[in-house]
């Protein structure tokens, strides 16, 4: 099946109860048994079957099944928000001593919670770009993790999965990306050699900005040294599984970031219109990109633009698209405030993957705990204008962003 006919049509999408096409809504707690012995059985991961709502639900299950299809992993498990699969993520696999090596181009508050993993005893060593060469001299005795996100924001900067996935693992480690910006409509990186991959679904998986979520799949064909990874050791037996059972069955589980029944359902909701949406999204992105760049002034970074310096890899690992995202420089911080307040269909607001397209201003508000240094490797300057762009009608939107520039 191609991508859009997998979203309605896929093996995930279950026949599910009275014909409905849609999974119903469980919103409930606890589930009852018909006998003491099948309790025991559910609760021992001997049989099939629903505990407690924070352990697993009926209509989480139904997203994690579904998403999981699209990214072709081995299994999903949903969370409270995308911060929470980040952290989780890692923590499932790491110890106090561990380190990880990270992109500095991160979303802000990426950037917060390895300043918070410090605490924990796991330190982060950042490089400005995820390539071999960034990375080489960094790693030790002590690395476990590369991490990076497959389109930065805002920096926008696209990482060669295939390449980094290869240096990964010539040196035994794990590369986990953060996929939310890209979406499995522009790329599935398990397929391209990464290990786990999340999303903060609460942007386009979402797509009406109605639900804070997250998600992680893990592709389980990392071939684990227990004697390395630490938090792992209890679940040898696993295997190339052990990453997702632990995940599961221990620390996702006993932390208690499950995601909301309504939630998934409208995260299943979102799914169904991914790939019309990003395709919409992304032809807005690039018309709206190369009108900005006529006018004066503007300095626009996208990577969809001919001689953008990731236009390479739009087409070879994007399928030709650059995302939904764009920024541009203006010049002063009160001209990018005086270009945000006179917009008429864009929307100040803080997230993104909206059907709506949403603008911000990073410096003063995504980075503010971040140091000016951190600022300036991430993209941000206090000029910069993020816009996630939306499905509006291009020419309205060019016509907005000309008006409030031009102004």
């Amino acid at each position: 099946m191609r991508f859009n006919t997998r979203l309605l049509h896929g093996s995930a999408v279950k026949k599910y109860a009275d014909g409905a096409t849609l999974p119903q809504i469980s919103q409930v707690s606890a589930f009852q048994y018909d006998s003491a012995e099948e309790q025991d059985r559910v609760f021992h991961h001997k049989a099939a079957g629903y505990a407690y709502s924070r352990v697993a639900n009926p209509t989480v299950a139904a997203f994690e099944q579904r998403l999981n299809e699209l990214e072709g992993g081995n299994a999903a498990i949903a969370c409270a928000s995308g911060m929470f699969a980040i952290t989780l993520s890692l923590l499932n696999m790491l110890c106090a001593g561990d380190e990880i090596i990270a992109g500095e181009g991160l979303y802000g508050g990426s950037i917060d919670l390895f300043e918070d993993l410090t605490k924990f005893g796991i330190r982060t060593r950042f490089v400005p770009r995820m390539t071999p060469e960034a990375i080489e001299p960094l790693i030790n005795e002590h690395t476990r993790v590369l991490y990076g996100e497959v389109i930065s924001n805002p920096a926008l900067e696209i990482m060669d999965i295939p390449a980094m996935a290869a240096f990964a693992h010539a040196h035994d480690l794990p590369l986990i990306v953060d996929a939310t910006t890209a979406t499995p409509f522009l790329v599935q990186p398990l397929s391209l050699g990464a290990d786990v991959v999340v999303h903060s679904t609460s942007k386009y998986i979402n797509g009406s900005g109605d639900a804070i979520g997250g998600v992680i799949v893990d592709g389980a064909h990392f071939p684990w040294d227990f004697d390395r990874f630490r938090a792992l050791d209890g679940y040898r037996q696993f295997g190339k599984l052990a990453y997702t059972v632990r995940l599961r069955t221990d620390i996702w589980e006993n932390m208690g970031g499950c995601m909301a029944p309504m939630t998934a359902f409208l995260n299943v909701i979102g799914l169904e219109t991914l790939g019309l949406r990003m395709a919409r999204i992304c032809d807005n992105a690039a018309r709206l990109a190369e009108a900005l760049t006529a006018l004066p002034g503007i300095e626009v970074n996208y990577p969809g633009l001919a001689g953008h310096p990731c236009n390479d890899l739009v087409r070879t690992e994007l399928g030709g698209r650059g995302g939904g995202i764009l920024t541009f420089r203006v010049g002063t911080k009160e001209r990018a405030f005086a270009i945000l307040n006179r917009q008429k269909y864009a929307v100040r607001a803080t997230s993104l993957g909206d059907t709506r397209t949403l603008v911000i201003h990073p410096h003063s508000t995504l980075y503010i705990r971040s140091s000016e240094e951190q600022r300036r490797a991430a993209g941000v300057y206090d000029d910069l204008i993020r816009v996630s762009v939306g499905i509006e009608d291009v020419e309205d939107l060019i016509e907005d962003f000309r008006n409030a520039i031009q102004e």
